[in-house]
């Protein structure tokens, strides 16, 4: 696995929870986005920028069925998403009004969306899984997004999971949840999270040969040159 040119592909091999570690390393401590998990488990891991979309509290005179035709819609945002965008959807961890279901979620997958990642919750369970999109949340609920929610609009800085999310910014998620990568921080987070599974890799071998966990895992200075020999032979 190597970062290559194209730090998408080689995250499809890096864990969430490598990256956690990258990232916190970095200064970076709140880039795990809660509630957000598989639905159902065992979904496939998924890598993409974010497309923001963003909801606040509803208000009764804005959140109607009749907003689902404004020109400020989620489906109108969905119009505007790339092909390998992650929708990442502010719902303030409402849990009570799904934000998405079958037919937006179907038309997200025409779209070649790469899947949706929210701290709130979809509805028609059955339906969105039909579909085949990827969907990290906090589970399903049967009312729509209105009996909860204001959509408000799309491509803002959100907050998601108590996250801060900039659009265009790298999104994670595998069994351990979603992740935040900086844009500006991909290409060195890949890299480094790269160089850490490799090292861990050669540390569950050397666990599995019986070596015992101090100066193992964190390495000690003796630790560190064997590794590194290890490694020149590798290569």
């Amino acid at each position: 696995m190597t970062l290559e040119t194209d730090p998408i592909a080689a995250l499809r091999g890096v864990t969430t929870a490598t990256l956690t570690t990258v990232l916190l390393k970095k200064g970076l401590r709140n880039v795990w986005i809660r509630g957000a998990m598989p639905m159902p488990e065992g979904e496939t891991r998924i890598v993409g920028p974010a497309f923001t979309f963003r909801f606040v509290p509803a208000r009764e005179d804005l959140a109607t069925p009749a907003s689902w035709s404004s020109p400020i819609s989620t489906r109108a945002a969905i119009e505007e998403m790339p092909e390998g965008a992650i929708a990442v959807i502010d719902a303030m961890g409402i849990t009570d009004a799904g934000v998405f279901g079958d037919i937006l979620c179907a038309r997200m997958v025409k779209r070649g969306a790469a899947g949706l990642v929210t701290d709130g919750v979809i509805r028609d369970r059955a339906g969105v899984a039909a579909t085949g999109l990827p969907i990290w949340a906090r589970g399903a609920a049967a009312p729509p997004s209105v009996a909860g929610l204001t959509f408000t609009g799309w491509q803002e800085t959100i907050g998601c999971g108590g996250v801060c999310v900039v659009p265009g910014d790298m999104i994670v998620a595998d069994a351990d949840g979603a992740v935040v990568i900086p844009a500006a921080l991909v290409e060195e987070v890949t890299r480094e999270a790269i160089e850490q599974e490799r090292m861990e890799g050669w540390i569950v071998e050397e666990v599995e040969r019986g070596e015992k966990l101090p100066g193992l895992y964190p390495m000690n200075e003796a630790t560190r040159a064997r590794y590194a020999a290890w490694k020149e032979g590798a290569e």
